[in-house]
């Protein structure tokens, strides 16, 4: 493989430029035929409204920030497919993604996935990132939707209804992937963390939508296949929801299948959360299979006490062993962060557990930088009168405001 990167710039209004994300990744398998050599797609400002697949390894796909590049998709399952297929002649959820990872290596920063087909009992599930590779990494970015809002591949052997895995990887070979998410924000109602890979989300906020039920929805539906190590774990994650969310009336998850393993270390848990923290899906037989366990919890819904009995509270020795480093280790030593294990955030950074990369981030990231010094170029003084000055300063102040998005991180969640 080539040391060389070569890079492809993304744009509406730059000349040379590809006017899509899909432009420019066939433009890449065109120009740099070797599927090992590592291609960076820089991505401008701008909403981009395509459904984008990424089947080349190591590619980069970075925009500017999270807040100002958004890749948006709006299929929901319920909606007609084209030829007819699936249940009832429906998308159903594994054809509706809005970004598509089927490739080992691939690196998301600073982006917006969205899926806004909407309430998931109008459309059904509605899939924004559906990822299915190994050693990927999502960096600073926002995953946004309603029902399945991410799904972490691979599927489970089996489909529990005929034609309910209908979709890219429906006849693929079962192949459990590392995934790692790092200062991420992840929100949707009902199970909208999903999957079977090995993922570790670190520094992460997981918020859950109003659905105004008593119950709110779940966060997590985990196949994890029988007899591997690990599951889904969280670190030093933020468990938030917007004002109107009921307490106690969102699960922390529930198993898609019986081996699930979910497991949060270090993390704020907001008052949405239910006490019992886990539900079994009416499946007694996944009480002596699951492995739902938690460590150092803080927030409102952060006593572990009244989770249902077949969850467990690690001591912190076993805490201990779902070090990233060691979840994602792997037979080749993988781990992205190169070892430092306090290179995130984690919810002991604010009183309140609001972790503070909500959007856009933290001021030594170099997006962000550029970004400030865009904002300063074009929010320069040049009125005359000291009405003019109070009247610039009230405006700077509110635009910085809305950079660094401290009107998010400003006030203690619910």
């Amino acid at each position: 493989m080539s040391e060389s990167i070569y890079t492809l710039r993304v744009s509406r209004a730059a000349a040379g430029a590809y006017p899509t994300i899909s432009d420019a990744l066939a433009a890449a398998d065109q120009l740099y035929p070797d599927a090992e050599q590592p291609v960076m797609i820089r991505v401008d400002p701008g909403e981009y409204c395509e459904r984008v697949e990424i089947h080349r390894s190591h590619v980069t796909i970075e925009g500017e920030t999270a807040d100002s590049v958004r890749i948006v998709g709006s299929l929901g399952a319920k909606m007609p497919s084209e030829d007819g297929s699936g249940v009832d002649g429906t998308l159903g959820t594994f054809r509706t993604y809005t970004v598509l990872v089927d490739a080992d290596d691939v690196r998301l920063e600073n982006l917006t996935i969205e899926n806004d087909a909407g309430d998931g009992r109008e459309v059904g599930q509605a899939i924004a990132l559906y990822a299915d590779g190994d050693r990927l990494v999502v960096d600073a970015c926002c995953i946004k939707g309603h029902q399945d809002t991410l799904f972490l591949g691979p599927l489970p052997p089996h489909e529990a209804k005929p034609g309910g895995f209908i979709g890219p990887k429906q006849y693929a070979p079962r192949r459990v992937g590392r995934q790692y998410f790092r200062r991420c924000r992840i929100e949707g109602d009902v199970d909208f963390i999903f999957g079977g890979a090995r993922a570790y989300f670190e520094g992460c906020e997981i918020r859950s939508l109003n659905r105004d039920m008593d119950v709110n929805g779940y966060v997590t539906a985990v196949s994890t296949p029988e007899g591997e190590p690990h599951g889904f774990v969280f670190h030093g994650c933020s468990f938030t929801a917007p004002d109107g969310v009921a307490p106690d009336s969102v699960y922390l998850g529930r198993p898609w299948r019986e081996w699930a393993q979910t497991v949060l270390i270090d993390c704020w848990l907001g008052r949405h959360i239910k006490r019992e923290g886990w539900w079994d899906w009416n499946k007694p037989a996944a009480h002596n299979c699951v492995q739902y366990a938690g460590a150092i919890l803080h927030g409102p819904a952060g006593d572990t006490t009244g989770w249902v009995p077949w969850a467990n509270e690690l001591d912190v020795m076993a805490a201990a062993g779902y070090a990233r480093e060691q979840v994602l280790a792997g037979v080749d030593g993988w781990d992205p962060e190169g070892g430092d294990g306090d290179a995130v955030e984690t919810a002991e950074l604010s009183a309140n557990g609001r972790t503070v990369h909500i959007e856009t981030y933290c001021e030594d990231e170099p997006a962000l930088r550029a970004r400030l010094k865009r904002e300063g170029r074009s929010a320069a003084f040049t009125g005359k009168t000291p009405a003019d000055f109070e009247t610039w300063k009230i405006a700077t102040r509110t635009r910085l405001y809305d950079v660094l998005g401290l009107s998010l991180m400003d006030r203690v969640p619910d």
